[in-house]
């Protein structure tokens, strides 16, 4: 299921501002945030992506309409997350990208090539 519009603009914006971006591990609050072990399609100095490429490639990639779909976490419990699954090329497994919304903040879950669990069929987060 897409996202409302409202939202997407709202992941848009706060993912181009720096002062908006978080990424914060914590037992009740994991994160799996791996830019640079993933190859920038779009990078010409740099072949990996960095904290900050990785941002405006979420915001780009919103921005061109990608699918969107909104999860219910585990953790923290019942808060929701927005996950986008991209195709950079045939021969690149997909990027895995989930997001949260805090208060004026985007919260950056996940970054990493999507690794499905071949016995669960879930992403791992």
């Amino acid at each position: 299921m897409g996202i409302d519009i409202a939202i997407r603009k709202e992941l848009i914006a706060l993912a181009r501002r720096a002062d908006a971006r978080k990424v914060d591990w914590s037992p009740t609050s994991p994160t799996v945030w791996q830019p640079s072990t993933v190859r920038n399609p779009n990078g010409i100095l740099d072949q990996y992506f960095t904290t900050s490429s990785a941002w405006e490639f979420i915001a780009e990639q919103l921005e061109a309409g990608c699918e969107v779909t909104t999860v219910e976490l585990r953790k923290p419990l019942g808060k929701k997350a927005y996950v986008l699954k991209i195709k950079v090329d045939a021969n690149t497994p997909m990027i895995y990208v989930k997001v949260q919304l805090g208060s004026g903040t985007i919260l950056g879950r996940s970054f990493h090539y999507s690794n499905r669990n071949k016995n669960t069929g879930e992403e791992s987060e």
